[in-house]
C-alpha cells in the first residue's frame, strides 16, 4: 500500500520508517528543507536507537522516502497520516492544532480519489471532526474518511513498540476506513496484536487517558517515596509489593524526580483544559500535574540540603540531562527545573549526557558541558545522578570519591545501593530509601 506521513519529528520518522519495513510504500514529508536534505542524506534528525539502520535499509529498499512537496506525496495514496506537532499552547495549557490544521487544508486541496486520512497526533476529542469539516470545506463532493489512530511510542524504544506493540488503536465509524487501516496493519497479525476499533472520539481519549494514567502511576509512586523518606521504609520494596499484584503491575512505578518528556506534560494539561471545557473537572489528573511540577520544583533544595543549605559558591556535577536515557529529548526534563534553581542560587554547574547536549545547550547556556562524567565530577562538591543512562550505572566509585572536593552524592534514580556508598565513605541520598 502506498502512504503518505505528513510531518517528520519523532511520531512521523519512527512510524513512516516501520510502516516502510512492513512492506509498505512510504513518502514523509515535511516543509523543513534542511531536514529532509539530512535524511535524503542518511542524517537522523533525533535520536532513537536503530532509526538510523531502518531508515537507511527501506531507503535503499526504494520504500521509504522523502520530499517537501505535499503535492508530489498525497495523489494515489491510500492512507495520509497527519503527524504534525501538537504542542501546548501557551496560556491555557490546551493542544495547540494549527499545524494539524494547516495541513488537513492543503491535504484536501490534493486529494483526487478516495483516501482514508489518519490523524496519528496526539489530538483533543473532537479534533476528527473538525479535520474532517475542514476537508469537506475544500473538496465537498469527494469521498474520504478521517480516522484517528493513536501512538503509543516510548522515546527510547519507539521501534519495538510499532513492531510490537500491546495493541493497535483505530478510531472510524467507517467500514472502509477500517479495511483500509486493518491492511496496513496485517503484518501485525502474525503475531496476534490487538487491533481496537472504535469510535472516533473514543479512540482520541484513550490515547490522553492512557499518558495520564501512566502519568499518575509516577506522580502515586513518588509521593508514597516522600512517605517512605519520613517513616524510614523503603520506596523500591513498596513498588515491588504493590507491582506483583497483577491488578496495578511494576511498569511505571520508579520513585524519580518526576515525570517530563513530550507526552505526558503535554497530554495531562490538554486532557485538563478538555475536562474544563465540559464543565467535567478531573481532580485525580489535577492532583498528578500538581504533585510532579512541585517534586521538580523542590529538586534543587536537596541539593541545598546536603550541602549545608546553600550552593553558593558551590560546584555541582550533573549527570544525564535528558528526561530518560536512550533520548536526545529536553522537553520538559527535569535538569530544566533543577540546573537553573541551581544556577540562580550561585552554583557552578557542570554536565554531561551522552545524547542530550546539543538539544541542551540553547535551553541551559550558563552551564558548563563536559565529555563524560569523570570530567565534570572533577572538582565538584557534590555530584547529582539526574538521568540513569547506562554510562552511569557502573561508575568508579573511588575515582569519583577521589575527584569530589567531599564524597557527596545524590542519586535521584536510585541506580547505586546506599550500604555499598556508605561502605565507600560516601553522603549519599536517594529517593524513598533510607
Amino acid at each position: 500500500m502506498r502512504i503518505t506521513m505528513v510531518g517528520t519529528g519523532y511520531v512521523g520518522l519512527v512510524s513512516g520508517a516501520c510502516f516502510s519495513e512492513f512492506g509498505h510504500d512510504v513518502i514523509c514529508v515535511d516543509k523543513d528543507a534542511s531536514k529532509i536534505a539530512r535524511l535524503e542524506n542518511g542524517e537522523i534528525p533525533i535520536f532513537e536507537p536503530g532509526l538510523d539502520a531502518l531508515v537507511e535499509s527501506n531507503a535503499k529498499a526504494g520504500r521509504l522516502s522523502f520530499t517537501t512537496d505535499l503535492a508530489e506525496a498525497v495523489p494515489g495514496s491510500d492512507a495520509v497520516f497527519i503527524a504534525v506537532g501538537t504542542p501546548s499552547r501557551r496560556g491555557d495549557g490546551h493542544a495547540d492544532l494549527q499545524y494539524v490544521y494547516a495541513a488537513a487544508k492543503e491535504i484536501g486541496t490534493l486529494l483526487e480519489d478516495y483516501t482514508v486520512i489518519v490523524n496519528k497526533s496526539t489530538v483533543p476529542v473532537g479534533t476528527g471532526g473538525e479535520v474532517e469539516a475542514i476537508i469537506r470545506d475544500v473538496k465537498p463532493a469527494l469521498e474520504f474518511d478521517v480516522a484517528s489512530n493513536p501512538e503509543f511510542l516510548r522515546e527510547g524504544s519507539a521501534i519495538e513498540d510499532f513492531m510490537r506493540p500491546d495493541r493497535v488503536v483505530v478510531g472510524t465509524s467507517s467500514e472502509r476506513a477500517r479495511d483500509v487501516l486493518r491492511r496496513l496493519y496485517r503484518p501485525l497479525s502474525l503475531r496476534e496484536t490487538p487491533i481496537l476499533f472504535t469510535e472516533r472520539t473514543t479512540s482520541e481519549l484513550i490515547k490522553y487517558a492512557a499518558n495520564s494514567f501512566l502519568a499518575t502511576k509516577i506522580s502515586f509512586i513518588n509521593e508514597m517515596a516522600d512517605l517512605c523518606e519520613a517513616v524510614g521504609a523503603n520506596v523500591q520494596e513498596v513498588a515491588k509489593g504493590i507491582g506483583l499484584d497483577g491488578r496495578i503491575g511494576s511498569k511505571f512505578l520508579h520513585a524519580g524526580p518526576g515525570y517530563g518528556g513530550s507526552c505526558f506534560p503535554k497530554d495531562t494539561l490538554a486532557l485538563l483544559k478538555t475536562a474544563e471545557d465540559t464543565g467535567m473537572p478531573l481532580r485525580i489528573v489535577n492532583a498528578v500535574v500538581d504533585v510532579n511540577k512541585m517534586r521538580k520544583e523542590a529538586l534543587a533544595d536537596r541539593v541545598k540540603s546536603m550541602l549545608d543549605g546553600s550552593v553558593s559558591g558551590k560546584t555541582v556535577a550533573v549527570l544525564g540531562l535528558t528526561f530518560k536515557p536512550n533520548t536526545d529529548d529536553m522537553r520538559d526534563s527535569p535538569a530544566l527545573d533543577l540546573i537553573p534553581a541551581l544556577v540562580n542560587e550561585g552554583a557552578t554547574v557542570r554536565a554531561c549526557d551522552p545524547e542530550g547536549v546539543e538539544q541542551a545547550r540553547p535551553m541551559l547556556p550558563e552551564i558548563t558541558y563536559c565529555d563524560d562524567a569523570y570530567e565534570a565530577i572533577d572538582g565538584a562538591d557534590i555530584v547529582v545522578l539526574l538521568t540513569e543512562w547506562n554510562a552511569f550505572r557502573a561508575l568508579d566509585i573511588p575515582r569519583i570519591k577521589s575527584l569530589l572536593t567531599a564524597p557527596k552524592m545524590l542519586d535521584l534514580r536510585n541506580v547505586y545501593r546506599a550500604d555499598e556508598m556508605r561502605d565507600a565513605g560516601f553522603t549519599y541520598q536517594s529517593i524513598g530509601r533510607p
